[in-house]
């Protein structure tokens, strides 16, 4: 135990957190950092999470305000205003911009925008298209994930669906187990491809770089199929390109981006893969255009279908087509 106190009567804690936790260094305490004696005080808190209050003006030292680094010494008064974890707020409703493409009692298709995070996650805890469906669409609080049954990477745009309860995301997941969602992509790589083909190659995370993903000796590796297909070939900005269909039999995290790079044809702007910026491209060229699935109710089979966005396009315009 610490050789700082803090009476019974000192930790009261207000129900709105309006008050702040309150503590005396005892007289016979040695002077230490802030950040190190919040760190005793609160080992309920990550030393990272009390530096981050500190920072925000969250914590005074004799009702003024202090940084991570001062010393504290015997006989200072601390108050801390507790904040509610990023982690704590990830499932709280948003108004979020998004296009709803088509809906029924069972799902709800959407058009993804590039730029927005499908769920929250590490550096993402708000902002993203589940904080925004559960404001559009309050009764998905009741289905684990707010239906989402499959994601876009943030800089992916198209088409997603999600389901609006339980039954029917059951419904759904299982149809992407046994590969029966017909998901299609257009993207933009870099290169000359000429012929249709198929990449079979497990993905992992590349133990050398955490946010990426890997062909290449990954860790916990998973069997992912991607198909493509050329539709034509152009260069812009002296680069040579390929405009391609991809079409998805699983669904691993970043497969396309990691199978077209491990054909030495990296998406257009796709700096985590090897892609270059081309005629103003800001983010991989990549956009989910179809999506079809079996109806819950009917039984039947579904399709929709989404053109790029505008900033895709203004690519697409750019290239000088030679096929």
């Amino acid at each position: 135990m610490s050789d700082i106190e803090s009476s019974p009567q000192s930790v009261a804690r207000d129900a709105a957190q309006e008050r702040p936790l309150q503590f005396r260094i005892p007289l016979r305490a040695t002077p230490d950092r802030l950040d190190k004696v919040l760190a005793r005080l609160l080992p309920e808190h990550s030393r990272a999470r009390l530096q981050a209050w500190i920072g925000d003006g969250h914590v005074r030292v004799n009702d003024a305000p202090c940084r991570i680094r001062q010393a504290v010494n015997p006989g200072d008064r601390i108050q801390v205003w507790e904040q509610a974890a990023p982690e704590s707020l990830a499932f709280t409703p948003e108004p979020v911009a998004f296009e709803v493409v088509a809906q029924s009692d069972d799902w709800i298709v959407v058009d993804k925008p590039a730029g927005l995070v499908t769920h929250p996650g590490a550096g993402n805890w708000h902002g993203t298209l589940l904080n925004g469906l559960l404001y559009r669409f309050p009764e998905l609080q009741a289905v684990a994930r707010a239906g989402i049954v499959h994601r876009l990477d943030k800089d992916t745009s198209g088409l997603l669906v999600v389901a609006r309860h339980e039954r029917a995301q059951t419904h759904l997941v299982r149809q992407l187990q046994r590969h029966a969602v017909g998901r299609e992509y257009v993207a933009l790589v870099h290169g000359r491809l000429t012929a249709a083909g198929t990449v079979e190659r497990d993905i992992g995370r590349d133990p050398r770089v955490p946010v990426r993903m890997t062909v290449e000796r990954p860790l916990a590796p998973k069997p992912a199929v991607t198909h493509y297909a050329p539709c034509r070939h152009g260069t812009a900005d002296g680069r040579v390109l390929t405009e391609l269909v991809c079409r998805l039999e699983t669904g691993r995290t970043h497969q396309i981006r990691v199978h077209l790079s491990s054909l030495g044809h990296p998406l257009v702007a796709d700096a985590l893969y090897g892609g270059r910026a081309v005629a103003g491209a800001r983010r991989q060229l990549l956009h989910a255009r179809a999506l079809s699935f079996d109806d819950f109710s009917t039984g039947r089979r579904v399709g929709f279908q989404s053109v790029p966005a505008a900033d895709f396009q203004r690519v697409l315009e750019a290239v000088q087509w030679k096929t």
